[in-house]
């Protein structure tokens, strides 16, 4: 229970979304109104680490009231301010438990991190059936210092059409984008919020029983994953760096399959696979069965995988298996951007590696659901054909779809370091309130 006098609640609504906005191309969705009064704002679970605490102190300073559902030992740690709710219940309980949070602290908002994390799927139906806006973050569509904040849901879930010439005359619409400048990200302080997140997760479960990780594995088994990779940190490098200078060297054409993380959402909601390891697979077959002779295919490992499972392993394993061995490179580390500004093409799931390749003028076909797979910028017929005819993005197009997403669920900074949380901050508040981009 997450306070006593809590009722017992029915069984939690769940059900997978469909992914609407490639459903609802006639859809013109517009940022929200400016309130005219205080809002009463209720935040879910956010990333590991201080970003919820800082948005709800700016919050609380601009005359808001803020409260907050902690869920497990880490979104505690890290919020420490007043309004804080301690939900103890279990999945099933919290569809009651929210109504009654939400008719108690009369909320007009609601703001969470992820929309496909099993509580948040339920707290976005409860949501929508009472009217009440639900805002939502994830990392960039568009990277680096671009983060989304977007009004409903995002990638599967966005309400963003998928016409292109609906970008191409909202675009024409809308003034420049202000200068965005660079932000500093360390990747020592997002494993560093990690750890110390797991760690209070895992000695405060007896205070939250019924709390469920919506990762796959244990922070312990997580935890081993990670040790493991760093031990192995320095063949990676250097095996890395040795592939670089080949591809950087020889003219041999190439393509690139970056990895997702296997436990992102975005797999297993909003794409038809269960996870990477089918994805890889199929990617392997058609490429084997499909691209010219003298092609090689690089896979990319996802620079936030736990090392859990042994990517280049099953890698080799496939390559041999559809006897591909020769043809098949393995990426563990490394910058993607100048091996992508070299390939022919770039197969995704649904990842922002897309956008970093579309953004590089390089063809990008998209195995998933993903909010910039509209025609003219994505190839549209199919990874088989992919592979022997990539077709570039529209220029113009891709700008056009690149400043309406801008304008719409896009805001400047990052989520670790000190100067980029204090720029997510200052716009995401502006963004709730109905203004525009600020100025640097």
């Amino acid at each position: 229970m997450y306070i006593s006098t809590q009722k017992q609640a029915t069984d939690c609504d769940v059900a997978e979304h469909a992914p609407r906005g490639r459903d609802s191309a006639q859809a013109t969705p517009s940022p929200p109104a400016s309130p005219s009064e205080p809002r009463s704002v209720l935040l879910l679970q956010g990333l590991m680490g201080p970003l919820f605490r800082r948005l709800g102190q700016e919050l609380l300073r601009q005359g808001h009231a803020v409260h907050k559902v902690n869920f497990n030992g880490g979104d505690r740690l890290f919020w420490r301010l007043p309004g804080g709710i301690e939900y103890r219940g279990s999945l099933s309980d919290w569809p009651t438990a929210l109504r009654t949070i939400l008719q108690e602290k009369a909320v007009t908002d609601v703001v969470l991190f992820g929309d496909c994390r099993v509580h948040h799927l339920a707290a976005t139906a409860v949501c929508r059936e009472l009217d009440i806006p639900v805002h939502v973050f994830e990392e960039g569509y568009i990277r680096p210092d671009w983060v989304t904040l977007e009004l409903g849901g995002v990638n599967g879930h966005s309400l963003l059409p998928r016409d292109p010439e609906w970008y191409r005359a909202t675009a024409a619409t809308l003034p420049p984008v202000p200068e965005h400048k660079q932000v500093p990200s360390s990747f020592r302080r997002r494993a560093l919020e990690g750890l110390l997140y797991n760690c209070a997760d895992v000695f405060t479960r007896r205070a939250y029983p019924h709390w469920t990780n919506h990762r796959p594995w244990h922070p312990v088994v997580e935890g081993m994953g990670w040790l493991r990779k760093l031990l192995r940190g320095k063949g990676k490098r250097a095996r890395a760096t040795a592939l670089i200078e080949r591809l950087e060297a020889a003219p041999t054409p190439y393509f690139l399959f970056p990895l997702q993380l296997d436990s992102d959402a975005q797999i297993r909601l909003h794409s038809p696979f269960a996870g990477v390891a089918d994805a890889l697979r199929l990617v392997l077959e058609s490429f084997a069965r499909n691209a010219p002779a003298e092609a090689r295919l690089v896979v990319k490992e996802h620079p936030l995988d736990n090392g859990v499972r042994n990517w280049r392993e099953e890698t080799a394993s496939l390559a041999a298996l559809f006897g591909i061995a020769d043809r098949v490179d393995y990426m563990g580390w490394g910058d993607i951007v100048p091996v992508a500004a070299r390939a022919r093409g770039t197969v995704t799931i649904n990842s922002t590696s897309g956008t970093l390749a579309l953004a590089l003028g390089i063809p990008v076909v998209v195995l998933g659901h993903a909010v910039y797979d509209i025609p003219d910028i994505t190839f549209q017929d199919g990874i088989d054909a992919f592979w022997t005819n990539p077709v570039a993005p529209d220029p113009e197009t891709f700008a056009a779809f690149r400043r309406v997403l801008i304008e719409r669920c896009l805001i400047p900074g990052g989520f670790f370091s000190d100067e980029a949380l204090d720029k997510v901050v200052r716009h995401a508040v502006a963004r709730f309130e109905g203004k525009g981009l600020l100025p640097e």
